[in-house]
């Protein structure tokens, strides 16, 4: 009987460290998928696209697309099971989180648990959650300068012509460090160059009343700021559903709009200005970027809309996604190789892409990795 016992457990052992291990193929290759997390459709299209764009390149059985529910804040046990239900692959060998939502750092517990960080590559973008926290649990992050938006988007205001900066947001965004460190760098920068800053309460989209709540204050509050402050007002959003209203409003009133909370060409305008988004959203790049210039300028608008000249959310997981696929192919040094993911990045944006890690309060994170463009205007800067 004690044999017996032993047997199965050595069995129990021998299976359960099975499922744990990337299996091989009958030609002795190692299988291999990369799981990418995004957000819906409703919250970040662009996230959602980047994903389904690496789908297409390398095949559904290389690439899982997983989502996190629309409302995220109330749904994290359902965060969770997405994280529990990828650790039960064996073959998955990357995740790609792109946004690290709030809840995030959990649901990436519950995965190791049963898996070995060593074996497996783990990507924030963007997240919403302390740098010591995210830090220790993903291999990399990716995020676009946040800090230094607080002095570049005042002043590509001022360029624009704007007297006025709004910025719209609400306290989940503002319990974020770097966030509320980017508000209060612009209304620092605002006061230095000569703007007046507008701190906004809008509501979360996360909240009782969701998304729709969120673009019918947007739509209904703009026009207000635009009869108290003038038409040289600059409007910022900290949220990504609220891009689309945020740009159509101010497109309306003939206001100034410099940069989307994650700047792109893709990021709000098409949905906000009707335009016909190519298939290929990589390669139909510059046909979006002309469209969206020929109906500003046309508006009498020129000047006073802008963004980024490359998408920043979507290079995240793409490029992310080219740098998983060389590390399980052990094609850089260890996990983290800076020269490795800059060239992935430049790959994609067409342009070099230099990284820094983030400093807060002294403390360096070397894995918690900036980038910053500069901006892309649609028409001419007025003199």
């Amino acid at each position: 009987m004690k044999r017996v016992l032993v047997f199965v457990l050595v069995l129990s052992l021998a299976m359960a460290l099975a499922a744990c291990t990337p299996a091989e193929t009958p030609s002795g290759e190692t299988k291999w998928k990369i799981a990418i997390i995004t957000n819906t459709v409703s919250q970040n299209e662009e996230e959602y696209r980047s994903a389904e764009f690496v789908q297409k390149k390398y095949g559904k059985d290389k690439i899982v697309h997983e989502l996190w529910p629309d409302n995220f804040m109330t749904e994290q046990e359902q965060m969770i099971s997405v994280l529990t239900k990828l650790a039960a692959d064996p073959d998955i060998r990357a995740i790609i989180i792109n946004q690290a939502v709030p809840g995030t750092n959990p649901a990436v517990d519950k995965f190791l648990e049963t898996r070995d960080k060593d074996d497996v590559l783990i990507v924030y973008a963007s997240p919403q959650e302390n740098a010591p926290d995210v830090s220790v649990r993903a291999d990399f992050i990716l995020q676009p300068d946040e800090l230094a938006m607080g002095k570049t988007i005042p002043n590509q205001a001022k360029a624009q012509g704007a007297k006025t900066l709004v910025h719209y947001s609400f306290p989940r965004h503002m319990s974020i460090p770097m966030l509320a460190e980017r508000r209060d760098l612009m209304r620092a920068e605002c006061e230095k160059i000569g703007l007046t800053f507008v701190d906004e309460t809008a509501p979360d989209p996360t909240g009782e009343g969701g998304v729709s709540a969120s673009h019918q204050f947007i739509l209904e509050d703009v026009p207000k700021k635009v009869t108290e402050y003038g038409k040289d007002t600059s409007f910022f959003s900290t949220n990504c559903s609220m891009q689309v209203p945020l740009i159509k409003a101010a497109f309306d009133e003939g206001a100034i709009y410099s940069q989307p909370c994650c700047p792109s060409p893709y990021h709000g305008f098409p949905s906000a200005l009707e335009l016909s988004v190519p298939e290929d959203i990589v390669g139909g790049l510059q046909d979006v970027i002309d469209q969206t210039t020929q109906i500003i300028v046309d508006a009498g608008l020129s000047g006073r809309f802008s963004t980024w000249p490359v998408p920043a959310a979507m290079m995240a997981t793409i490029a992310s996604a080219e740098y998983a696929v060389k590390w399980i192919n052990g094609e850089t040094e260890g996990k983290v190789d800076l020269k490795v993911l800059e060239q992935c990045m430049a790959d994609y944006a067409g342009m070099d892409i230099s990284l820094e890690p983030y400093v807060e309060s002294g403390v360096t994170y070397n894995n918690y990795l900036f980038f910053l463009m500069d901006f892309l205007t649609y028409g001419e800067l007025p003199n």
